[in-house]
């Protein structure tokens, strides 16, 4: 995609490429591009046209309806934030008190959208001049045009004192290949100039990789991990006077937010402590609990087992057990049937006889591969049941489990 090719979509003949190439989206692609050829559309065009169809296809997981109007790239569909994380950051930028936003590196616009959905006035940088164009057609497209503008430029050159807050997503993907970059320092823009943000910005945030070390994290700032639906989709420092705990782990639903805290719509739970505590170690129990990976990732594994009485089995892994179910967001919850030292031919006598022939494979601190497992148990029968692969006590074990219901 070049800036010609996205003026030719946004003419009528574009729109009338592009509602062609929606009709068609999904299919065979040779099939699609016979299809519009045929009616007319010019091979360039539709090339184009069919690009974006098959993209805003994909990106309705994100986005939702809002995604049928979008232009979208494949990297930066890739980067972007999902519409229920970026509304709940908007919203609790906004009760903040934030009224004017710099995006810089705002992408195809995501967080901005979301911003200037909750009544922020924000102002993007991009420093690809197509993806530039993109997100400001983006904005126009959403109605949005108003209160979100973008410029083609340098994201550090940005006077940063013209705004109330900064967010900076840094691209974390090469511009040549696409190929992720997981040196901070290589991010665009680099990583001491995203940190430095924190020093000239009162309230700064900044959206990084899940799996950032937690050495990276700035003194003082908040660290929050995310998961949608039980998916780790981003972490983000929170910092200045933004940041309220050292870290936090917030869980949400797909649906729409309406405050900081989420809705009926899109539920929102959040775990938060100081992330360098340590949970008691003790024996096997009961019940099993298997923690949502932004619990995990945050280091809030010794404020969850508070909160349900559990303790670790193996200090460095993450299940928890217990001797009574307590419903709780952050963790799914097995009672465990039976636990013993792993052994192919012992658990697969076991498997045989209590019937099973359907299991779910869940490992931590197993080197073993689940999909040649389940070949190698060749189950036979009418049961389904949860194997747990995991250590305790640095020893392997397999704990043979029943979900609990939610």
């Amino acid at each position: 995609m070049d800036l010609d090719q996205l003026a030719a979509l946004r003419t009528p003949e574009g729109s009338a490429a592009l509602a062609a190439a929606a009709a068609v989206a999904g299919g065979d692609p040779l099939t699609a591009a016979a299809r519009l050829r045929s009616a007319g559309v010019a091979p360039g065009l539709a090339a184009a046209a069919l690009t974006q169809a098959e993209l805003r296809r994909r990106a309705g997981g994100k986005f939702g309806p809002e995604a049928a109007g979008m232009f979208l790239t494949r990297p930066g569909l890739e980067q972007a934030t999902r519409r229920v994380v970026a509304d709940r950051r908007a919203a609790r930028l906004r009760a903040a008190g934030v009224r004017t936003l710099a995006d810089l590196g705002c992408g195809l616009g995501a967080d901005a959208l979301a911003a200037a959905r909750a009544g922020i006035r924000v102002y993007g940088v991009e420093a690809d001049p197509v993806t530039a164009a993109m997100a400001a057609a983006n904005a126009e497209a959403a109605g949005l045009a108003s209160r979100f503008t973008v410029e083609y430029g340098d994201a550090t050159a940005f006077d940063v004192t013209r705004v109330d807050a900064v967010f900076c997503d840094p691209a974390r993907r090469s511009a040549g290949t696409g190929r992720r970059i997981f040196d901070p320092n290589a991010y665009s823009p680099p990583w001491d100039f995203v940190t430095g943000l924190a020093e000239r910005v009162p309230r700064t945030v900044v959206k990084v990789a899940p799996g950032l070390d937690h050495a990276l994290i700035p003194a003082g700032a908040e660290a929050e991990w995310v998961s949608v639906a039980g998916d780790l989709v981003e972490a983000a420092l929170w910092c200045g006077a933004l940041a309220e705990v050292p870290r936090r782990a917030t869980l949400l639903k797909e649906g729409p937010l309406v405050n900081a805290s989420g809705s009926a719509g899109a539920p929102c739970y959040q775990l938060t402590g100081s992330g360098d505590a340590e949970a008691p170690v003790g024996p096997v129990r009961r019940y099993l609990y298997d923690p949502d990976p932004a619990v995990v990732r945050a280091h809030l594994v010794a404020e969850l087992a508070a909160e349900l009485g559990a303790t670790l089995a193996d200090p460095s892994i993450a299940y928890l057990y217990a001797d009574a179910p307590v419903a709780t967001p952050f963790a799914r919850c097995l009672e465990v049937t039976d636990v013993l030292p792993f052994s192919l031919k012992r658990l697969r006598a076991l498997l045989r006889e209590r019937r099973v022939g359907r299991v779910e494979i869940l490992k931590r601190g197993s080197a073993l591969e689940p999909e040649k497992l389940r070949r190698d148990l060749k189950l036979a029968g009418e049961t389904a049941a949860s194997l747990v692969l995991t250590r305790v006590k640095s020893a392997p074990m397999v704990l043979l489990c029943q979900p609990v219901p939610a």
